[in-house]
């Protein structure tokens, strides 16, 4: 049985960009991936979490949405450096054709990095102003 070819650049790119949303997920493995699911829930859950607590801090608030996104970024970064035999061999083996990643993976990657570490920074920086001086700078 022949199954479609997954291409890793974008694999990489939807993971990269709506990854905290889970579509990457349903591109690679079908609509009945548990992880998936608990990906695209964060969003519903922040915003319901938002409706019932208005006044509360929004980093908290989007907490599962926030989770997700890194979970994402660090995804994205095990899909693009992933070699192109073993994803071949993982997710394209019945499709009769080979991967061969080219430069376009490589600038994708660089700034998965970038925003990955930005909102890594940013994230730990609003934490601690928040946990430490209750929001005073912010």
């Amino acid at each position: 049985m022949t199954t479609t070819h997954r291409n890793k650049t974008i694999a990489t790119l939807i993971t990269a960009i709506f990854g905290s949303i889970g579509l990457h997920r349903f591109y690679l493995h079908g609509a009945k991936d548990v992880w998936g699911w608990l990906h695209f829930i964060s969003l519903p859950l922040s915003l319901l979490a938002l409706a019932i607590w208005p006044t509360q801090q929004k980093l908290f608030l989007f907490a599962p949405l926030l989770i997700s996104a890194l979970i994402a970024i660090l995804e994205a970064l095990i899909t693009g450096l992933m070699p192109d035999e073993k994803w071949d061999l993982r997710l394209n083996g019945g499709s009769g054709k080979k991967s061969e990643s080219t430069w376009i993976l490589a600038v994708i990657i660089v700034l998965t990095v970038g925003v990955g570490a930005i909102g890594l920074i940013g994230t730990i920086a609003r934490t601690f102003d928040l946990l430490f001086t209750g929001g005073s700078y912010g």
